[in-house]
């Protein structure tokens, strides 16, 4: 066959093969893909709860955060909102958003504004953990980093204990932050004073991990605002940064089943 006709043969296969291959949607590139886990249940009231969604909605427009956002190779970073209570009841509020300028954080946090808020019993952050490493794959966005940011009011007292699952979490390359929430002295019947020593210990871990807590409704904005900033900057924490499996916990990462199990026995 002459050569010109074999040029023109294999030119016509690729074409077809170009047009019967389905086009494959190329990931987003973004600095950060990062899912803010926030505690729903029902030890926290309807007013803490309505100041806590409050100080996401303005932490996520303040200037400090966009320009932290601007200051990554990208310049933007994708996040996705979720609410969680007991084992099995969680869900995600705000799907994935690419957020990259004012106009992007306004419009996700008039979404989150719109959006009620679900009111859900019991507390199970490993449930909580593992629903949110779910939503990384496949959601479109391919990131420098993977951050699971979780906050609560109280240790884990539902579903499968929460150090395990943790540790399935990390394995996979995906930080976790805590912002335990202490606004009251013992955080509830199912509480603990010292919160912020369980988070560190037994909840957060991976390079630069971290906890910031909430001791005041006043704080929320604030708080959530620094934290997203150091999240988004990849800067070191200067309050309790910690490392997974660098020492052994100071305190039982099961007190919250033990605290559920008495109160259960009590209610009988």
């Amino acid at each position: 066959m002459p050569a010109a006709s074999v040029q023109s043969v294999c030119a016509t296969l690729l074409a077809v093969a170009a047009f019967a291959a389905p086009a494959v949607a190329m990931d987003t590139p973004v600095d950060l893909e990062l899912v803010l886990a926030v505690d729903v249940s029902g030890s926290m009231d309807i007013e803490e709860q309505q100041v806590q969604r409050a100080g996401y909605i303005e932490a996520i427009t303040h200037p400090e955060v966009l320009s932290a956002i601007r200051t990554g190779p990208y310049g933007r970073i994708a996040i996705a909102f979720v609410e969680w209570g007991g084992s099995g009841y969680q869900v995600t509020t705000i799907p994935w958003r690419t957020i990259e300028d004012d106009a992007s954080a306004r419009e996700f946090a008039a979404a989150l504004a719109e959006a009620p808020i679900a009111r859900i019993r019991g507390t199970s952050i490993s449930g909580a953990l593992r629903y949110s490493s779910g939503l990384f794959d496949g959601n479109g966005y391919e990131g420098f980093r993977r951050v699971i940011d979780i906050s609560g009011d109280g240790p884990n007292n539902m579903g499968v204990p929460v150090v395990p699952v943790r540790d399935e979490v990390l394995q996979m390359g995906i930080v976790i932050n805590g912002l335990p929430v202490m606004l009251r002295p013992s955080g509830g019947y199912l509480g603990i004073n010292n919160l912020d020593v369980y988070y560190e210990d037994c909840v957060v871990g991976g390079p630069g991990s971290f906890v910031v807590s909430v001791n005041d409704p006043a704080q929320f904005p604030e708080t959530i605002r620094r934290k997203l900033v150091l999240e988004i900057a990849g800067l070191p924490a200067t309050v309790h940064k910690t490392q997974l499996a660098q020492r052994a916990p100071r305190i039982d990462c099961l007190i919250g089943e033990g605290l559920r199990q008495r109160w259960d026995l009590y209610e009988r």
